[in-house]
């Protein structure tokens, strides 16, 4: 899709610092990190949604989630992270490109939601 930005980073359009790319997802820094580490993994494929996941994503899925674990091992969050996948306006997704936030550093991160 054109006028997604996540499609157009990952098409080479738009440039990013890339942290790994292979032929279905793709890595990159986020510009506005919220943590020590915090990286995006995204499919290729534009899909706009955790909400819009198919069976015929399971395999590019399955890669995504395994490629956001290994790269967060190997930029050092060997004690934990958190994964954030945002859904909709209510799960506050501000890219209508299905992306998995990866967050961490040495120091524990906050509370997700405040009790």
């Amino acid at each position: 899709m054109s006028d997604c930005i996540f499609c157009r980073i990952a098409t080479g359009e738009i440039p990013s610092r890339k942290i790994y790319e292979d032929d279905h997802v793709l890595a990159f820094h986020d510009i506005h990190p919220v943590a020590p580490v915090h990286f995006l993994v995204i499919p290729k494929l534009h899909i706009p949604s955790m909400a819009e996941l198919l069976p015929e994503h399971v395999e590019v899925m399955g890669r995504v989630m395994t490629t956001a674990g290994r790269l967060a091992h190997e930029t050092g969050c060997t004690d934990g992270f958190r994964t954030i996948v945002n859904t909709g306006r209510v799960g506050r997704q501000e890219v209508y490109h299905l992306h998995v936030h990866v967050l961490g550093g040495p120091e524990v991160l906050p509370a997700m939601l405040k009790r």
